[in-house]
């Protein structure tokens, strides 16, 4: 730096810098260091940002007042930095030679000056509200400006005269100029144009937040306020970012997960390529959702080459993860690594502080500028922990929202095949304990290496501070290292037990629920509550040998911190007699020890977190590679032909190893004609349905549909949603159609009974409907969607004889309202045969006959036979029951007798008898008669269509059937700790809180004993206390682990006596709770109580109970060990403990509207367990199934 400054500006002159009660910086410092820092920075981030700006084109922004004064001001730093270039010239020409520092600085500072200023524009042009690029370098400028400013004022003070006015003088421009760019450098621009509109009410202010304000989250504190003033709701929210919500998380995943299964197949068929296959002549219908995840078909295998087995891979789900969202968790890796390196600064200030207060004569702004040291390292290390854990938050609630959809996906789309080997109870848990696990892992996997890295470098720091002693210490924590492996493999084993018991519970619980009517009639509770308990005291048998198991290894971990310690003090004043532990090196090596302890706590717990992940990742894995249908099975493309719907030589089963229900199936269906299937029960007209819709394993023959499909099963699927809403589906509401659809289905009549018109709300499973009108809703939904071919299994045999009539006339008959579309009707109905356009014939899964009425009567084959069966017995008795029936119909709205919410209606036995009574009216009303009152109905039905112009009647007034799920808002009460207390044991919480006193009791007598080991040192008394030093010292040590041990392991007992409790107590709950709260309440939400928040009372809570006794006891044992060391830090710990209290009060808000949130959370596992049942019905070629995202 001599050529730079000359001989007259040194750079450094350490009594005016450090050893001085008013330091300053040598001026060839500020002119290099200090000046050209900033510009260093800028011009070594400059290619970076500027190929980003390059790859990111978010708009154009208008030149705003803001902007103008940001780009004059660049402009004028400019024109002072150059001004002082030319100065410097001017003086050269005059005779005043200068250093070259002062030709330098300024051309350096004028050329970053021009490129900051570029920035400027640029940024502006591709779309930046706020650059955080800019923002540092003018945060650097500023920061190493301050030295200057204060050097020139106390040089001007000093003098009489300042020497260099014009030096002067443009410093201080330059120092305001840049404070001026700093303070706009602060505020947003305005959004650009060609941007897409925000058209969110509510919109999460992240987004549009500044750098600073997403540096400091400032952009939070309006939420933080707002809780603070009342409480918080779920609809308080801000709507969540586009880029975490499951419409933008689920297709990523997913597409990884694709690439995996491709990858993994891809490696197989090459693995294969020495295997000669002759497979018998037969294709299947379903896609292999993972790699050697189903049965081969026989086959006869020749080996060319070798004698090796293809090696079946399954695909990674982890590898898919990790690609997924990988990219995003890694940025948050990388503030983890820097609040790494800045913990260990700390203990080197404290070195350097203990050595301050040895010193004598030293300057007193050096303990001052120690102590701001090591606050603003502690500052800035919290605010890059929590940016770490924002990120790690942020991607584990996107790994758990693309893991929920992904399984709700794949729920929907499994073979029957697979759907034996997984219970609704086993997806439940899936997407509510196996997604939450993953989502826990997340916020502390960086710990899988972060702590090693801790650990070594905490390592590092004591063989600098105590030597080779530190080896000790290292051979304690390799001895742990085994100890704690074998807990985690038992851990795992104990945790794959644990799920198979819950997952079986919870299919229990299902099972109850799905038949608590019946299970409540015949006054079952006790006996099915006795087997849930008996699975649940199995599952609480394993989860208090993993809880014991985790109490030695709280004990092991808690304690490695003070037996490294320990063996590293009694061996480095044991080895060596010069070995003398001052406090410098005590209380050094202490923080060194703390800093330890975290990373040595955290590593056993992620480790079992990672242990339950590997678990939960295994189980999804193996759902997600359940083979899936195919949706190619039946061609939707062929257009070749008049033919609307054509099967040849088909062959069908339900699975792979069962054998074929459907035999040399050919058919072929002309566009816009009806055709009727018919046979007797069990011949497989339901199966051919199956088949057309591709939900059969197809072994032989071609399937083709031209044009989309609807289908209306035999039972009907409602959704817990209002009439209209399940008519609807989400296609667009169309008035005319809508009302003219309804007509259709005849269910106008039961819209002016039901208490809310079409806007009733409808229970879980059409609680409140009846049969008839449930399936009704379902036809009407298959008219609305205007399909172009319509499957219908038996739609008529749930409605009353009159009903069923109207709509084979209005609706499915060759003058109904599908008339010109392909419709496939399975019946009993033999009234309506002669109507059809074709019928055919099922016998023992075979196509027996097929055609018209009349040729088929001629034949007298299996038609006549059918017909036979269902011959009109006693018709001259039922003429007077049908013209009595006709009578009422008269008098009595069209839908009378299904109007009703009829009970009897779900018995199987009446409902049949029901059934068969509605197909003897059919069979009469075919005659003449019935045709004359079909005529006279139709035409009543077109009078009230006309004669009732669209009256829109308003809604009566009514409560929800279905009220929305709620949780508790504010403070948690007093009330539900006592409870938990109460289901631990009052005695035994007592105890607990005793010896976690007694723990950090312990703990305190080390810390004091190890204080009064240190004074020795100033005393000449270390070799006479050795001895009795380290064995207290041992003592307390191993008194502290023996009460973690003890605690540990009576914390577990209570936890597992509060989970069984707690279980207990809501099972009785719900078996004795009346059966209008099931009517009302969706099964989903009542499973997710026994599966979610159970899992919370066994897994969760105990462990934040174990961090909460742990936090709050070392909290209270390091003020008492300070108030009696400094008694004035009492005076601090009021203001300090008001700051707390109040963001402690925020943050309980904050929390509670957190748990709100967490009822959200479960509405997947709710909506899973509705749209498991109507499956079939939701992957229909029309159909939508309802989104996840708006969870």
């Amino acid at each position: 730096m001599e050529r730079l400054c000359g001989p007259e500006l040194p750079f450094w002159v350490a009594n005016e810098t450090l050893h001085t009660d008013r330091p300053d910086l040598p001026e060839c410092f500020q002119l290099s260091v200090l000046s050209w820092l900033p510009c260093i920075y800028l011009w070594a981030v400059c290619p970076i940002y500027l190929f980003y700006l390059k790859r990111n084109n978010r708009g154009y922004i208008m030149m705003s007042i803001k902007n103008r004064f940001k780009t004059v001001f660049g402009l004028l730093l400019w024109i002072v930095c150059w001004i002082d270039l030319f100065y410097t010239f001017h003086e050269l020409r005059h005779g005043h030679s200068q250093p070259p520092i002062y030709f330098v600085t300024p051309l350096v500072l004028g050329m970053t000056m021009l490129l900051a200023t570029f920035l400027i524009q640029f940024e502006r042009l591709r779309g930046v509200q706020s650059s955080g690029v800019l923002f540092i370098f003018w945060f650097l400028s500023v920061l190493c400006a301050i030295v200057p400013f204060r050097s020139k004022i106390l040089q001007a003070s000093s003098q009489s005269e300042v020497t260099d006015k014009l030096r002067f003088t443009t410093f201080y421009f330059y120092f305001t100029l840049v404070v001026c760019e700093l303070i706009l450098c602060c505020f947003n621009e305005k959004p650009p144009l060609f941007s897409n509109v925000v058209t969110d009410p509510n919109p999460c202010p992240e987004t549009t937040a500044g750098f600073l304000s997403r540096m400091t989250f400032w952009w939070f504190t309006s939420m933080a306020i707002k809780g603070y003033k009342m409480p918080l709701e779920a609809k308080d929210l801000w709507s969540l970012n586009q880029r975490d919500s499951s419409k933008a998380m689920v297709p990523t995943l997913l597409k990884e997960w694709e690439k995996e299964q491709a990858k993994a197949k891809s490696e197989q068929n090459q693995a294969s390529q020495a295997v000669y296959s002759k497979p018998q002549p037969s294709t299947t219908n379903h896609v292999t959702g993972g790699v050697g995840g189903g049965e081969s078909s026989p086959e006869e295998v020749e080996v060319l080459l070798s004698n090796q087995k293809a090696a079946s891979r399954q695909p990674s789900f982890l590898r898919a993860l990790i690609k997924a969202f990988g990219p995003y968790f890694l940025i948050g890796s990388g503030f983890k690594l820097l609040q790494d390196l800045i913990t260990f600064v700390n203990p080197q200030l404290l070195r350097m502080l203990i050595s301050f207060t040895k010193q004598k004569g030293v300057p007193d702004w050096w303990g001052y500028t120690l102590a701001f040291l090591m606050f603003f390292t502690a500052f800035l290390q919290t605010l890059i922990l929590h940016h770490h854990f924002q990120y790690c938050f942020v991607t584990g609630m996107n790994v758990r929202t693309a893991v929920i959809g992904a399984i709700y996906r794949k729920a929907l789309a499994i073979t029957n095949a697979a759907k034996r080997s997984t219970t609704v109870g086993e997806v439940v848990n899936l997407m509510s304990v196996d997604a939450q696990r993953f989502m826990d892992l997340t916020t502390f996997l960086n710990m899988l290496w972060s702590a090693p890295f801790q650990i070594m470098l905490a390592l590092f720091f004591l063989w600098q501070n105590l030597g080779a002693s530190v080896l000790a210490g290292v051979a304690v924590m390799i001895m742990l290292i085994p100890f704690n492996a074998v807990i985690a493999m038992k851990t795992r084993a104990y945790q794959v037990e644990q799920m198979q018991y819950k997952d079986s519970r919870i299919k229990l619980m299902n099972e109850i629920l799905n038949g608590i009517k019946v299970l409540k009639l015949y006054a079952w509770e006790d006996s099915f509550k006795e087997k849930v308990l008996a699975i649940r005291q199995k599952e609480l048998n394993v989860l208090r040998k993993t809880a014991y198991l985790g109490a030695l290894s709280t004990m092991a971990w808690t304690s490695a911190p003070f037996l490294v310690a320990l063996t590293t003090f009694a061996v480095y004043v044991y080895v060596d007699e010069t070995h003398v532990l001052d406090a410098e090196k005590a209380f050094v090596s202490l923080s060194l020890f703390n800093i330890l302890r975290f990373p040595l706590n955290m590593l056993p717990q992620v480790i079992s977190s990672i242990v339950q992940a590997s678990v939960s990742l295994k189980r999804v894995q193996g759902f997600l590679s359940h083979d899936e249908l195919d949706p190619n099975s039946v061609d939707r493309k062929n257009t070749a032909t008049e033919y609307s719907v054509t099967v040849v030589n088909g062959k069908f089963t339900w699975a792979k190893e069962d054998p074929p229900v459907l035999h040399n199936i050919n058919m072929m269906v002309p566009q816009g004609s009806l055709l009727a299937v018919v046979g007797h029960v069990g011949c497989g007209k339901s199966s051919l349905i199956s088949a057309l819709l591709g939900e059969m394993e197809k072994l032989e023959g071609d399937i083709s549909i031209r044009g989309s499909v609807a289908y209306v099963p035999q039972q009907a699927w409602i959704q817990n949603a209002t009439l209209r809403d399940n008519i609807l589906f989400g296609k667009p509401y169309n008035e005319q159609k809508y009302r003219c659809v309804l007509e259709a289905c005849a269910l106008t009549p039961d819209l002016e009974v039901l208490p809310g018109g079409d806007m009733t709300e409808i229970g879980e499973k059409g609680i409140n409907l009846s049969g008839g009108q449930r399936q009704r809703v379902s036809l009407a939904r298959a008219l609305y969607s205007d399909a172009d071919v319509y499957l219908l299994d038996d739609p008529l045999s749930a409605v009353d004889a009159h009903v069923s009539k109207h709509i084979f006339d209005n609706l499915i008959g060759p003058e109904g309202v599908l008339k010109g579309k392909t419709r496939i009707l399975v019946t009993h109905g033999i009234s309506f045969l002669p109507q059809v356009d074709n019928i055919m014939v099922m016998v023992e899964g075979r196509v027996s006959e097929m055609g018209s009425y009349q040729e088929l009567l001629k034949q007298n084959g299996a038609f006549a036979e059918f017909l036979r069966n269902y011959t009109l017995e006693d018709i001259i008795e039922e003429d007077e029951a049908t013209e009595d029936l006709i009578e009422d119909e008269q008098m009595f709205p069209d839908d009378a007798l299904s109007n009703h919410i009829d009970m009897v209606d779900s018995e199987p036995v009446i409902n049949e008898a029901k059934r068969n009574f509605i197909r003897q009216i059919s069979i009469i009303s075919a005659d003449g008669e019935g045709t004359r009152s079909r005529s006279v109905r139709r035409h009543g039905c077109s009078q009230r269509k006309h004669g009732e112009p669209q009256e829109k009647k308003k809604p009566h007034e009514m409560e929800k059937l279905i009220q929305a799920e709620t949780a508790e808002t504010g403070r948690v009460k007093t009330k539900v700790y006592l409870e938990y207390a109460k289901a631990v044991g009052p005695l035994l919480s007592v105890v607990i809180c005793l010896l976690y006193g007694c723990q950090s009791g312990a703990a305190i007598g080390a810390n004091i004993w190890l204080s009064q080991w240190t004074n020795d040192a100033t005393r000449n008394q270390t070799k006479e206390n050795v001895n009795m030093r380290v064995g207290v010292y041992a003592a307390l040590g191993i008194a502290q682990g023996i009460l973690v041990l003890i605690s540990s392991f009576t914390l577990a007992m209570g936890n597992m006596s509060a989970a069984r409790k707690l279980h207990h107590n809501l099972l009785t709950n719900k078996l004795h709770t009346p059966q209008s709260f099931f009517d009302t309440t969706p099964i989903g939400r009542i499973i997710n109580r026994f599966s979610k928040d159970i899992y919370v009372i066994d897994e969760a809570l105990p462990a934040t109970v174990l961090m909460f006794l742990g936090t709050f006891f070392v909290s209270l044992s390091t003020m008492i060990v300070i108030i009696s060391s400094t008694p004035i830090f009492a005076v601090v710990i009021a203001p300090l403990a008001f700051i707390y209290i109040f963001v402690q009060v925020c943050c309980c808000w904050l929390t509670a509207c957190y748990a709100g949130a967490t009822v959200c959370c479960g509405q997947p596992s709710s909506h899973t367990a509705t749209c498991s049942m109507g499956s079939c019905e939701l992957r229909r070629p029309f159909s939508r199934a309802p989104p996840l995202g708006g969870y």
